[in-house]
């Protein structure tokens, strides 16, 4: 009975859409081509497996609510999951810390791909494509520099993990049959007053360099910007124009995370600019409370804005999304699925927007006409579509998954010591 309800109300939404120029089956078909890239982080706080003790250099997991995952099988079991209830097909973004190091310290610069073959296999038998990360924190060696660091052992030791990622990624990337994205963010900055920016900008820059210098073909490099980090709020070498220049002179991918900019900022607005000058665009997406606290995707007006925005941009093959919060306060699984779906759903909001309609509005200065549709929009039944287009993917309609996490946190994750 609810398979047909859903289906009256998908119909009388597709003619509503159709009467304002919008095929819906053609916005399902372009929202079911997108992959977001799943954060692994999200299942255990941030721990890993290396065991290396408490989170530094910027990092910090809030919350103590029971069941995260403490191994590599609990996390994989998490993980699978929560993608059961997430529409679509997607892959899953590793840290280098979350490697197969056999329960054998693995210095960080001595790590290769023969750490990550276990999650190569997995990943191919459960049609999970992969993306990765180099690690700079949380390591004796981090300190509150990294690639920026005078010291040069220290510098040469990042410099060296970070080529290894590459060579990581590579070979994930070459094994998937598609590229692995590769992120670069260190957390490098000062607490307080600095009186040598230049010296650690050209330090990074310098560094950065030496990484990039072995051409890959089945892996893409991307650089990422802070505003701040914890414990180092006055200065961070690798800011949004430090990366941005980088980013252009050398061709990379710049990532955009949405908690990184200052509240007022729109992320949704740097899409255009940096399109025009940088090959793709990597987008880390999670929700800024009053600073870079990294809570649970929810369909908000900035995740809608950057969603549209990429859209009217017409930058769906340019622009990878990927997630990236890490809320220990609740249910681990439930804060991936509502955040992945979220993000999904403002997605397909874009898609569905009458777009021809509204561009022939403001080349015409219709500019009463553009703003009507635009509010018009927000009503129509969008719900509709996407209630559809999670009965065609097999996953729980609608609010039907919270039962299922808790029945999987009941069976699983609450016996977690």
């Amino acid at each position: 009975m609810k398979e047909e309800l859903i289906q009256k109300a998908y119909e009388v939404a597709k003619e509503r859409y159709a009467a304002i120029g919008v095929d819906v089956e053609k916005a399902m078909d372009a929202l079911q081509k997108i992959s977001l890239s799943l954060h692994c982080w999200q299942a255990d706080d941030v721990a890993g497996f290396e065991a290396q003790g408490a989170l530094t250099g910027g990092i910090q997991a809030t919350g103590n609510y029971p069941g995260k995952a403490r191994n590599m099988e609990e996390l994989r079991q998490d993980v699978l999951k929560a993608a059961s209830y997430i529409p679509g097909t997607h892959r899953l973004n590793l840290h280098e810390i979350y490697g197969d190091f056999g329960g054998k310290f693995v210095d960080r610069d001595q790590v290769e791909p023969a750490h990550f073959e276990s999650w190569m296999q997995w990943a191919t038998e459960n049609n999970m494509k992969l993306d990765f990360n180099s690690t700079s924190f949380s390591h004796p060696k981090s300190g509150n520099l990294s690639l920026s660091n005078p010291d040069k052992g220290i510098r040469d030791f990042w410099v060296e993990h970070t080529k290894r990622c590459r060579a990581i990624a590579e070979e994930m990337g070459r094994r998937q049959g598609d590229p692995c994205i590769m992120n670069l963010w260190v957390h490098d900055g000062s607490k307080d007053i600095t009186v040598n920016r230049m010296l650690y900008r050209d330090l990074l820059k310098d560094s950065l360099d030496r990484i990039f210098e072995v051409e890959y073909k089945n892996m893409k490099d991307c650089v990422e910007s802070k505003v701040f980090g914890i414990g180092l709020e006055s200065y961070t070498v690798g800011s949004n124009d430090f990366y941005i220049g980088y980013g252009v002179s050398r061709n990379k991918i710049v990532t955009l995370d949405t908690g990184h900019f200052h509240p007022t900022e729109s992320v949704a607005d740097k899409l255009s600019s940096l399109l025009l000058f940088i090959p793709e665009i990597m987008l880390h997406v999670s929700r800024p409370v009053r600073w870079d606290s990294d809570h649970v995707t929810i369909m908000n007006d900035e995740t809608m804005d950057l969603c549209k925005e990429i859209v009217r941009c017409n930058a769906l093959d340019r622009v990878h999304i990927g997630l990236d919060y890490f809320d220990a306060s609740i249910n681990r699984i439930g804060a991936y699925v509502i955040g992945s779906r979220a993000t999904q759903k403002c997605v397909l909001q874009a898609l569905l927007e009458p777009l021809d309609t509204l561009r022939k509005y403001e080349a015409n200065d219709q500019l009463f006409e553009r703003l009507a549709l635009l509010e018009e929009g927000k009503s129509l039944p969008w719900n509709a579509v996407w209630d559809m287009f999670c009965l065609k993917n097999g996953v729980p309609v609608g609010e039907e998954f919270i039962a299922e996490i808790q029945k999987y946190e009941t069976d699983v994750t609450s016996k977690r010591n």
